[in-house]
């Protein structure tokens, strides 16, 4: 497979183009690609086109030809609402959210979440969050980048009108998700901390109008939860079921 590259600023289908210096510079610098070499670029909006590369440098430049509309969106449309993970743990599920297929992802401050962030610092980890989805996008084969939301408190996000089904994971509840009803429109998982939702967070989700989930009888890490119910979605309703 070419490279792939995103350009947020949108792509000239049939034309010569200037490259973004970011693209230009990960492509010449990191890659170690040269002029003549084939590539694909995507705008976001759907589809890509195949490019080739005309000159590097200070003024770099593909020949696109037409916009192709090739895409490999999952029909379950599915939005990871995360409670925050300490380390690098909030990296890896971004990016392993993105290659099964979430839609969006929601960072939310629970009780028990050992990371904590405000203002500037939390802006600048959601700006690094949302370009660890862009080159998830670019590895995966997406042509649509995933929104990282701001970072909210569950209370905040639990109030915020959302359109679909709402399943919070947790150990011991009622339920298997082969027996739930699929989904007639976007659906959202909400995953706790290292330390799991606090009875009142789980109360509170059900009030809001989630269902409590279990996924089997062991407890998940929350870098393992998430994932573990993006697959298992995907599998029943998704295109990892094989009817899409």
């Amino acid at each position: 497979m070419n490279p792939r590259f995103f350009c947020p600023e949108g792509l000239c289908p049939d034309s010569e183009m200037p490259l973004p210096a970011a693209v230009a510079h990960h492509a010449e610098r990191v890659l170690r690609l040269a002029v003549g070499d084939q590539v694909v670029l995507f705008d976001g909006g759907g589809g890509e086109c195949a490019a080739i590369l005309l000159a590097l440098g200070k003024q770099p430049v593909a020949r696109l030809g037409p916009r192709l509309a090739v895409e490999c969106e999952s029909p379950l449309a599915i939005t990871l609402v995360q409670a925050l993970a300490s380390g690098d743990k909030m990296d890896w599920i971004v990016q392993k959210a993105v290659e099964l297929g979430a839609v969006a992802m929601q960072p939310v401050a629970a009780e028990r979440s050992v990371l904590k962030l405000s203002g500037d610092r939390a802006a600048k980890r959601v700006a690094h969050w949302q370009q660890i989805a862009v080159s998830a996008c670019e590895q995966s084969g997406r042509n649509r980048v995933p929104a990282v939301g701001d970072i909210v408190t569950l209370s905040r996000y639990l109030a915020q009108p959302v359109e679909g089904t709402r399943l919070i994971l947790a150990p011991g509840a009622a339920g298997a998700l082969a027996r739930k009803a699929p989904p007639s429109g976007p659906l959202s998982i909400l995953i706790g901390p290292e330390g799991g939702w606090s009875p009142a967070e789980l109360a509170l989700a059900e009030h809001a109008g989630c269902e409590p989930l279990a996924l089997g009888p062991r407890v998940f890490r929350t870098e393992t939860a998430g994932l573990a119910a993006l697959a298992a979605l995907q599998t029943l309703w998704g295109d990892f079921s094989g009817e899409a």
